[in-house]
């Protein structure tokens, strides 16, 4: 995964660093590890909530397709808000896509993830 980021991957928190590190490479079973017992995802504004559902959601979300992803911005918004920005490239319709990672911690863990189009 390239970079070109305001904050470097290592400065983000241990949690976001190393679940996008998993998701990335589509090892659900790491990914969730870094989730909170009854963590949210919302993507593209459908909502999976607590273990049962967002294990099912890294597992199967864009399995049909494949693609590459990029790191493309990341930032701190405050002390348990980060934001990572990612852009997909792929089989997928439109075959390009800018999606920012809003994550918020709680105790370590993640305790929501809301995936949305990066604003133009």
């Amino acid at each position: 995964m390239t970079q070109h980021t305001d904050l470097p991957s290592d400065l983000l928190p241990p949690a976001v660093r190393r679940f996008l590190g998993a998701h990335i490479v589509r090892d659900a079973d790491t990914a969730s590890s870094f989730l909170a017992e009854d963590a949210v995802i919302v993507d593209q504004d459908e909502t999976f909530r607590g273990r049962e559902e967002t294990d099912a959601f890294l597992r199967d979300a864009g399995s049909e397709f494949e693609y590459t992803t990029e790191q493309i911005g990341a930032h701190r918004v405050d002390d348990t808000h980060w934001v990572v920005t990612v852009r997909l490239e792929g089989t997928f319709p439109g075959g390009v896509a800018e999606l920012d990672y809003r994550f918020a911690l709680r105790d370590d863990l993640i305790a929501e993830l809301v995936i949305a189009n990066h604003p133009a």
